[in-house]
Order: C-alpha cells, then structure tokens, then sequence
C-alpha cells in the first residue's frame, strides 16, 4: 500500500494543503483556501478601525484551511486516512496571537472582538515600531548578547515588539492572555490537542537561543514591569527542535480534518525554513531565496558568524547540524502588484483586454524588450520597508531617474531590478563577513512562473540559479517533516536527510547570468549601493521625516 504525507502551507493570503508520495515525492493532489477575512489593515470585522501600520488576520481561516483543504487532497488524490502517515505544517512568521490557557483566541470573545490587539498580529505588522526602537536601545544600553546574533537589531515584525505594543496599548488584553503564541504552534496544538513550542520561531523570532534560553527577566522588566516574568507565564521553556514529533491528530481534530486519530504530526515550522530540505539542500553553502510577497534567504553555514543585518542564526535552526543564517526583504511580489493595480494607465489596460492577456503578462512583455540601463532608472526596494540588511521598517520605496519620456514598463523593470539588487546586497553581506554563498536556488511563484524576473535576478547577483521543482515548496517541506514526525517503522523517514534523498525537488534548467547584462548591471548595482547608504544608514532620513508627518496628519 503506498503511503503517503500532508503538508500545509500557511501564507499571507491562503493557505493550501498538499498529498505527497513519500517513496518519491510526488506530488499527488493540492487545495488552495482563500482566506475569508485576507489581511485586516484597515479595520476589524466589526468595522473598528485600524491604525498605521498594522496587519491582522483571523484565527477561524487557519483552522477553515484544515477543515476545507485537507479533506479535499484525499478526495482528489483518492487517498484514505489509513494511506497517511504524518502531517507537517509551515507558516509565516512572526504571525502570533494572544490566547486563553485552552487555546481559545481572545479575538473569538465577544468583549474582546473590538480590541485591535486581542487579533492575530501577521508577519508585516509594522505597528511595534516604537517598541523596537526602543527594545534595541535599552538591549544595546544593557549590553544584551543576544543583538549580534540578528544583525544588531530586533526587529518590529518579531514576537516581543508586538507582545510589548499589547502592554502599552491595551494592557487589560495582556493581562487576559494566559499565552503568547506563534499561529505556527497555535494550529499545531489544534490538531494535537497539547501545546508545543517549536525552536526555529523561537530563535529566529523570539530571541530564544539554543545554550542561552531567552533574556534574562530583568531585561524584561526593564522594557515593562509587566513583562518582567513574560516567559514562565506567557510562553514556554519547553521548546521542541524542528524534525521531531509534536503529537498526534487528536479526536477533534480527526473530525475537523477527516484525517485518522493517531497520525503523526511534525512540530511547527517557517514557510521559508521548511523549504531548504525540499529543494535537496542538506549541506552548508549553498541559498535558497523564497520568493514572493515577500522574499526570505535562508543558508545553512558550518560556524556561527556576526553578519550586519541578518534576521538571525539558529544553531539546529533549519537542519541539525548546522547554523541556519535568514535574511529577507519585506516587499517583493507585493511591490509589483501594487504598481500593477495602481499604477497602470488606461491605454494598457485595454490593450491587455484587447489581447486577452492580463497586465501582468503584458508590462513583462514590454519590459523584457528593454535593455538593461535603457531606462536611466534605479529603484530602492523599501515598499514595505527593509528587512535586511538595514532591519528599518520606517524606509519607504524611492525611484530615481524619471522623465517626461519614462514610460510604465520602464519602472516595472526598475522596481523588479530593485528586488534583485536588493538580494545581492544580502549575498554580498554574507560573504564579506565570512560566510560563503557556494550556490544559488530560488522557491516561490514568481521563481516558477516568471522567467524574465530569474533572468534579472541571475545577471544581477552573477550567479547561476536553480529552481525549486515543486510549485508548493514550504508545503512539500512540510509534508517530509511530516513524513519524519511518522519515523521509518510507520512509513516514513527517520532524518530529513533521509525524507530530502527521496523527495526534493529541483527543476531540469537554471538561469545562467548572460556577460553583457552583468556588466551593465555592475554599474547600476553601483548606484543603487550609494542610495541604499545614503537614505537608509542616517546620511537623509527624509524617508522617516515624512513618515512622521503622515502619521501627525492622520492623528
């Protein structure tokens, strides 16, 4: 009988399960579920408004997501639960949420409903700014370890800001809050029934670190008397590493996902993370990039370096074995769709219907016939802040060079080549501060569906690129963690060397970078450094200097 594993995928906008082989991981059936509520930025179900700078999301899509998704993969791949040997998730990350001490979100109460911060608060909630700001300099002041293992700061998407932007605004929510958890252990304990806690969002999103445990209580009492004992009282000492076995599918959570009581079931993992064994890579050296709304680079190195900017590095992060190295930029696909929709003149748009195409396809048409330079454009990637290697939420995008002449294509072009230059920065970062980057490979949609975005990305960063060959790559990932958590005996594997041997992926092809086009972007790469320096390392902090006034105007 064959068996089989289930990995769930947990993005920004949908989450998708998928059925995989565990004899070769193929890919046998896939569901998508739109999230019903999508990213709240504005205001809450309930019509409350939202501040600047926020983005939450409802716990019930997540759990919609099992419920709609996994029975579907069994239908269409005409699998039984008896076939499945083990289920992994993946999420994005920091996504957390404040529950009661049986899980219970305080969203789901009715007189919490209208409280901003009783909601999930997503990976790109930028709001805890201030409280970032200040975490790094009382850390700094107090002389903390723990900032030089990300890069000099902490940064407001990760689990403290957005815990102590709950005590200053809403300090009775706090209180109400038996537990501060990842929605990647949240849903974990929906389908196990017992809390666990996962390493990798720990070290890489909670300031956890394998020999040291988390600060130390006085560091939190020194951000806010109310969070001096934060961790014996809100989260949890005991952590479970990535690759082990968090429980079993519960007999709710059987009724909830059709799947059989018993199931193994990974510990929680990071969208990106989890995507390193399923493109095969199990050895030091050697970058993935996720990219699509975002983009995360994850690198697996053989010692623990100090690199400016790095999101972190989590010894046994990833991979045991190793020191798992994340990077990132905030705004990537993100940053193209909102041209797309909001900055395309009319005359396109009904060339696109005309044609039959949509405008996606046609700005990269028209793009791809330029030249690199042609333009006279150079663009900063900051949309929605820089994430590395600056870890400044409060940079906004720029364009340089536009005449009267520029044309809509020519800042498409510009603002993808931005993304890319933006990813050779964190490559040069790396390297200059002593860990190589041997190998280049790209996961995500825009890796898979967009040949012309790859090829700038390869003449950008000089490199070959090798491409993921599954087009759900953290939910293949997550499905061989799955297979893992089952072990060798039920079906599965006992390491995820083992699980990656039988089941990566990569495609036949790679993007090679073509001589003419690295030099001219050699030149231009030069002049994005310059402006990436100048307006985001202090020298003019327009970028910040508005963004206050923005905030003063809207009150």
């Amino acid at each position: 009988m064959r068996k089989f594993s289930v990995g769930v995928d947990f993005g920004t906008l949908s989450g998708r399960a998928v059925m995989v082989d565990v004899s070769n991981g193929e890919e046998v059936a896939v569901a998508v579920h739109e999230y019903t509520h999508g990213v709240m930025d504005e205001k809450l179900p309930d019509g409350t408004p939202l501040g600047v700078d926020w983005a939450l999301q409802h716990p019930q899509d997540y759990l919609d997501v099992f419920h709609i998704t996994i029975p579907q993969v069994m239908k269409l791949a005409s699998v039984s639960p008896e076939q499945i040997v083990g289920v992994g998730i993946d999420f994005t990350a920091c996504t957390m949420l404040p529950v009661e001490a049986d899980g219970t979100p305080l969203c789901f109460l009715d007189k919490y409903k209208n409280r901003p911060n009783a909601w999930v608060k997503l990976w790109k909630h930028h709001s805890a700014q201030d409280e970032a700001n200040k975490l790094n300099a009382i850390a700094k002041k107090r002389g903390e370890k723990f900032l030089s293992r990300y890069g000099g700061k902490i940064s407001s998407e990760w689990l403290i800001p957005k815990i102590w932007q709950t005590v200053d605004e809403d300090p009775e929510i706090y209180d109400a809050a038996a537990r501060f958890i990842e929605a990647a252990d949240w849903v974990i304990w929906q389908l196990t029934g017992i809390e666990t806690r996962n390493t990798c969002t720990a070290g890489y999103k909670a300031i956890w670190h394998k020999h040291d445990g988390y600060p130390s209580n006085e560091f939190f009492k020194a951000l806010h008397p109310k969070m001096e004992n934060l961790v014996d009282e809100k989260l949890s000492q005991h952590l479970l590493p990535v690759g082990t076995k968090a429980g079993t599918i519960s007999a709710a959570a059987a009724k909830l996902t059709g799947l059989k009581e018993g199931t193994a079931v990974a510990v929680a993992n990071v969208d990106a993370h989890v995507s390193i064994p399923a493109v095969g890579i199990t050895s030091s050296g050697k970058m993935l990039a996720i990219i699509g709304t975002s983009t995360c680079h994850m690198l697996l190195g053989d010692i623990e370096k100090e690199v400016p900017g790095m999101c972190g590095v989590v010894e046994d992060g990833i991979i045991e074995g190793f020191f798992g190295y994340e990077a990132g930029q905030s705004c990537v696909g993100d940053h193209f769709q909102w041209f797309v929709e909001n900055c395309s003149p009319a005359e396109y748009k009904a060339e696109a219907e005309h044609r039959k195409t949509d405008l996606y396809a046609l700005l990269t048409e028209k793009a791809s016939a330029l030249k690199p330079g042609e333009s006279g454009l150079v663009a900063l990637d900051w949309w929605n802040g820089n994430r590395s290697v600056l870890v400044d939420v409060d940079l906004t995008g720029m364009m340089l060079g536009m005449t009267l002449a520029t044309k809509p294509e020519e800042i498409y072009r510009a603002l993808i080549e931005a993304t890319a230059y933006g990813t050779r920065m964190i490559i040069d970062t790396f390297e200059e501060n002593g860990v190589p980057v041997k190998e280049f490979y790209a996961a995500g949609g825009i890796a898979e569906k967009n040949p012309f975005v790859m090829q700038i990305y390869a003449d950008v960063i000089n490199r070959e690129i090798k491409i993921s060959g599954s087009p759900q790559t953290p939910a293949l990932g997550s499905a061989m963690f799955g297979a893992v958590a089952a072990g060798k005996k039920a079906g599965g594997f006992d390491t995820i060397q083992e699980a990656a041997a039988a089941m990566a992926k990569v495609r036949d092809y790679t993007y090679k970078p073509i001589p003419p086009n690295v030099a001219a972007y050699k030149k231009l790469y030069a002049e994005y450094k310059i402006l990436h320096d100048y307006f985001g390392r202090g020298a003019n902090d327009v970028m910040k200097r508005l963004k206050d006034i923005k905030k003063e105007v809207r009150g």
